[in-house]
């Protein structure tokens, strides 16, 4: 009986062998596909990475130009705020010392009337124009 098995396995053997050839071959072809598909996914990757390279430094070099120019912008700007805020120092610096002149002008004006009010008020009180019970009174209306 084994030998029955046997020999109907020796008989199937060629047959297996050649399904198993097919199938080999069948897995070397998708094999080589497969390599064939790596290699162009490779150079594929390749020429991205070239050209993202290539953008990179093209936006580098947009960014350095831009940059740049940002900055003499800005440093121009700068300039010309501080040139303004001297010369509002300076009007201001003048306009401060001409309002302390006329400040000192009109002080020395009251100074004078309040003077010749006061010389006034004496003269009058003195030459008996103003009585003590007036002196009030005229007080009040010069505002002391």
């Amino acid at each position: 009986m084994a030998t029955k098995l046997a020999q109907a396995q020796l008989a199937e053997l060629p047959e297996r062998v050649g399904i198993l050839e097919t199938k080999v071959e069948n897995i070397n072809e998708k094999l080589g596909e497969v390599k064939d598909d790596i290699k162009e996914m490779h150079d594929c990757l390749d020429n991205t990475r070239d050209r993202v390279l290539e953008q990179l430094d093209k936006m580098t070099e947009e960014y350095r130009t831009n940059a740049q120019r940002y900055y003499e912008h800005t440093d121009k700007l700068n300039d010309q705020q501080s040139d303004q805020h001297k010369e509002l120092a300076g009007k201001l610096e003048s306009t401060k010392d001409e309002l302390h002149k006329k400040i000192k002008e009109l002080e020395t004006v009251k100074d004078k009337w309040m003077r010749w009010g006061m010389v006034g008020l004496a003269f009058l009180a003195g030459a008996g124009w103003i009585h003590a019970g007036n002196i009030k009174d005229v007080i009040k209306l010069i505002g002391l």
